[in-house]
């Protein structure tokens, strides 16, 4: 066999290794998933009527349709939360350690991680959007297409968050830490455009919601989601997509490349 036939069959091996552990623990999938969830029907049912008049006197809708996106985007980043306390135990657990002794293609762990973290986050966000049109989310305007390239954009974000996990789960001690570092990939769509938009806040609060990369993802997807205009915010969400790959990635691999102390 070629070496790339070698690296496609050890990678493969890795990843139905991943998709087996979330099927036999699927408690910590469940839990990250609860919680997009339960902040989606908070936020339509308990604040939704006076967020909707914040906004202007739009209705319960037409909240619903400016707070999914959002939520899809928290989905992602909760769901990776998951992928960093996997690679810490398995770092931890010395299971790392034996594949190192094996005739393997050592990165084939870390795609492993990875591909199977994105399928669980694109599998993830399905659920959630399922609820989101259960209760009332509807994307009449938009196209084919459109949905198409909000597929493919979560999918980007979905792999550069990955790779960032992927690299603190490398570098944390325990899961514990792997989940308390993995942290900011939850908080960081909270002060977001998700659920208000950007220029209601505090001056002083703006460039915080602004200069990160949830906020042009969430105002490229709502864009895409609902058939309106994206402006500039869908370059700036691929230019974030590339970078936080490229780091996540040459992080992730030096980090595992590093012979254990």
């Amino acid at each position: 066999m070629s070496a790339l036939s070698l690296a496609a069959r050890d990678s493969s091996t890795m990843l139905r290794r991943n998709l087996l552990h979330a099927r036999r623990y699927p408690s910590l999938t469940l839990n990250l998933l609860l919680t997009p969830v339960v902040m989606l029907l908070l936020f339509v049912y308990v604040f939704g009527d006076v967020m909707s008049a914040g906004m202007g006197g739009a209705d319960r809708a037409a909240y619903i349709a400016y707070v999914v996106p959002g939520i899809l985007m928290m989905t992602v980043g909760g769901t990776v939360v998951g992928t960093a306390v996997s690679v810490s135990n398995d770092m931890t657990e010395g299971i790392i350690a034996r594949f190192r002794t094996m005739a393997i293609h050592r990165p084939s762990i870390l795609v492993g991680h990875v591909v199977g973290s994105v399928l669980q986050c694109l599998m993830s966000v399905l659920l959630v959007g399922a609820v989101a049109v259960a209760i009332g989310f509807r994307s009449t305007d938009a196209t084919a297409l459109e949905w198409l390239a909000a597929f493919g954009l979560t999918a980007l974000i979905a792999l550069a968050l990955t790779w960032i996990a992927v690299g603190m789960g490398l570098v944390s001690p325990n899961a514990e830490a792997a989940s308390n570092n993995a942290l900011p990939l939850v908080v960081l769509p909270l002060i977001s455009s998700a659920f208000v938009p950007i220029d209601s806040m505090p001056g002083w609060f703006r460039p915080i919601a602004e200069y990160q990369p949830f906020t042009p993802a969430i105002e490229t997807l709502r864009g895409l989601l609902l058939g309106t205009e994206i402006g500039h915010n869908g370059w700036l969400a691929l230019v974030w997509c590339a970078g936080l790959t490229v780091l996540g990635y040459f992080w992730s691999k030096a980090r595992f490349d590093r012979d254990p102390s």
